[in-house]
């Protein structure tokens, strides 16, 4: 059977988990072939990477450049139909590359069945909220697949832009699937395609540079992606509920509603805004569907 996926797993200090991860494709029962974005590790991934007996390809960066700058990276040196995009600390069953290629249909991407080490359901694929967040979703259609684990066309990745190597990590996933949408294309979960996931074992859920990469790269996807309205809408209020957080009583003791964290990510996005209003008129060029009807579509659900 010819190989039709390269699975690509991006890590960063994955010492404590890359070697279930290679275990795991090792294992698949459907050829493939593997390709391994080395952040820089400094813990000695570099050494469980040169020994495993799969002997997967390795590219090693010279700096961390974060999941997204990783996976852009890989995505020049695909020669596959499909990418497969695979956290290090993911686990898939044996068939789940299969099931994956095998229920893709006419679909541009494919979300996995993500799951907690524990049991239970982690993610089906991303939905979108009315704020424009994208949020792990259990149940239903998906409006976009979770970067986790999932399988995307190649040539349909290519075709909408690529994966936003500057995000550095987070929503990288959520934007692709906008522009996937806006382009015509359609997203599927796969529950049968099932992954035991350690969740933010690589990034620490709920840190101080969680809140500031998820924060800055949703309001950078809703300017890059959604209505402009929505897009100045939450800005607008991304901006005001900064102001007003000194005066506030009971505020949330959580990161992302620390002042000083709020300045730092609308800085960022005021510095990227040329950036980003270029790359929304490329969008738009590429665009057979409005964002309109896509927004309506999905936050509606």
């Amino acid at each position: 059977m010819p190989i039709r996926s390269t699975v690509v797993v991006v890590t960063w200090r994955g010492h404590d988990h890359i070697t279930a991860c290679l275990d795991a494709v090792a294992a698949q029962t459907r050829p493939h072939r593997l390709l391994v974005i080395d952040n820089a590790s400094d813990d000695g991934t570099a050494h469980l990477l040169a020994a495993h007996p799969s002997a997967p390809e390795v590219i090693r960066l010279p700096r961390n450049v974060g999941y997204a700058g990783a996976m852009a990276r890989a995505l020049s040196e695909v020669d596959t139909e499909f990418m497969v995009w695979l956290n290090d600390d993911a686990t898939p069953a044996p068939g789940w590359l299969a099931e994956l290629e095998d229920n893709l249909g006419d679909a541009a991407a494919a979300s996995a069945r993500l799951e907690h080490p524990g049991g239970g359901v982690q993610s089906l694929g991303v939905g979108l909220t009315p704020d424009g967040h994208g949020r792990d979703v259990t149940t239903g259609p998906v409006f976009g697949f979770c970067g986790g684990a999932a399988l995307i066309r190649t040539a349909a990745l290519r075709e909408v832009g690529g994966v936003p190597a500057s995000y550095f990590c987070y929503y990288e996933d959520t934007d692709t699937a906008w522009r996937l949408r806006l382009a015509g294309h359609t997203i599927v979960t796969v529950p049968t395609a099932r992954v035991t996931h350690r969740h933010g074992a690589s990034t620490g859920l709920g840190s101080v540079t969680f809140h500031r990469w998820n924060e800055r790269n949703r309001l950078l996807t809703l300017l890059r992606c959604a209505p402009g309205v929505v897009a100045a809408r939450e800005l607008a209020r991304f901006a005001a509920i900064t102001a007003t957080l000194p005066l506030r009583r009971n505020v949330p003791d959580a990161p992302n509603f620390r002042p000083g964290l709020r300045c730092r990510v609308l800085g960022a996005v005021v510095l990227r805004l040329p950036a980003t209003i270029a790359a929304r008129k490329s969008i738009t060029r590429r665009s057979t569907v409005r964002r309109g009807a896509v927004w309506a579509a999905w936050t509606s659900r």
